[in-house]
């Protein structure tokens, strides 16, 4: 079974978005800020919580706590999570300078806006996000 992390402050949004990994048989790691995210990814290199290794962080950038784009940069420097597909999201029209430097923070692959497409495009979407970061 895969495991996707997501990282989701709007309740509605993480209630969907858990909703359809179960549909899709994906485990979810769940968090609704970023606070507790990064003691998670501290955890996971400390080796204090087995996990499986998730192939996909699919982040808000507007966070309580920590932003999403710190995530990003903090899961890049795992040695343990450093290689997963990251995927930000975002409500707020950022501008091109913006999203230049949110994707250069995090090292994301992906930035998407909400509201999030049909359950089957984004998915389609979220698989290819994890496949070029295999390549």
């Amino acid at each position: 079974m895969s495991t996707w992390i997501v990282v989701e402050d709007e309740p509605d949004l993480y209630d969907t978005l858990l909703a359809l990994f179960e549909i899709w048989s994906i485990d979810g790691v769940a968090f609704t800020n970023g606070t507790d995210a990064m003691k998670w990814i501290d955890d996971v290199d400390d080796g204090s919580v087995e996990t499986n290794v998730p192939e996909l962080a699919l982040l808000d950038i507007r966070l309580p706590g920590t932003n999403g784009h710190d995530i990003g940069y903090r899961l890049r420097q795992s040695p343990i999570l450093k290689d997963i597909a990251i995927v930000l999201m975002t409500a707020y029209h950022l501008k091109p300078r913006e999203e230049r430097e949110v994707m250069a923070r995090s090292q994301a692959d992906m930035l998407m806006y909400k509201p999030l497409p049909s359950p089957a495009e984004f998915r389609t979407v979220l698989e290819e996000a994890i496949a070029q970061r295999r390549a």
